[in-house]
Formats: structure tokens, sequence, C-alpha cells
């Protein structure tokens, strides 16, 4: 999914798709934008990215979101796997840095008055109902049933 491709979409909708509201998401690229650009020396200079920021931002919301590969992710954008693995930990360190987007310590959970309002559950793994092992029942019937080589 595009940046183009998705801009115009309902607000609801957006939010199913990339897993932010749109206005975390436009925070989020402002964020980004201001980092590129204290970055940049020259900004007009060089050769122009094969995706704009909105679209690398997309690609690591897509990685976190869908749970998909990073080769899969490559091929839908038509870039190469360790690209996408760049993208990803650039726009992870650029959101890291700006104080927006920090979640409280578990120092600040802890002292805080405040109530647990959500509990988040992984339920991914499950156990498996394997059949037991009976002792009475196969073992000693196949010893039974074949006939011993050696003889008394």
């Amino acid at each position: 999914m595009f940046w183009n491709q998705i801009q115009d979409i309902p607000d609801k909708r957006f939010k199913r798709l990339t897993g932010v509201k749109r206005e975390v998401f436009l925070q989020m690229l402002d964020a980004i934008k201001t980092d590129q650009q204290q970055k940049r020396k020259h900004p007009t200079r060089g050769k122009p990215a094969k995706l704009g920021l909105e679209d690398k931002l997309l690609v690591m919301l897509m990685y976190y979101r869908e749970y998909r590969t990073q080769e899969h992710i490559g091929m839908t954008y038509g870039i190469s796997e360790s690209r996408v693995c760049e993208i990803i930990q650039d726009m992870e360190n650029i959101l890291i840095k700006d104080k927006r987007f920090h979640l409280p310590g578990k120092k600040q959970l802890l002292e805080s008055s405040s109530e647990i309002e959500v509990v988040l559950i992984d339920v991914a793994e499950s156990p498996i109902e394997r059949p037991k092992k009976n002792s009475d029942g196969i073992t000693p019937a196949r010893r039974k049933s074949t006939p011993s080589k050696h003889k008394s």
C-alpha cells in the first residue's frame, strides 16, 4: 500500500490499515521530515529517493502491523530486503528520538496512581493436547506378537 493510495480514505479505514490514527501518522511524518531537514546539508542535491518519507513510514508500520517478512515488503515496494531493514531501523531511530512517541517507563507506571485501563494478552501460542503414552497398551502387545529369534 502506497501513500498515494491511502491518503484519501476515511479515518476509520486508515486506522485499520496502518494501525495508527491519521493524526498520529501525520505527527510521525512531521518528526521524520524535521529530522531529515536537519540532517541534509544540501536539500536540493542528490538523486531523489525511490520512496518518499510517507511510504517509508508505511513500510515500518506495515512491518509491525502485518508481521510480513521484509522480503515480502520489499517485493511490494520494489526494493531489496536489506533496504527494507534499513528503512525500518531509520524510521525507528528517528521516532525514538522524538519525545512525542515515548511511552512511560516502569518506574513512572509504578509510581502513578492511575489504574491500568487496557490489558494486552498474547494468545499466539497455545498448548497442543498430545496423546498420552500408555505403558499397558501398545508396547507389551507388540513384544508378544513378534517372534523371538533366540530359543533356549
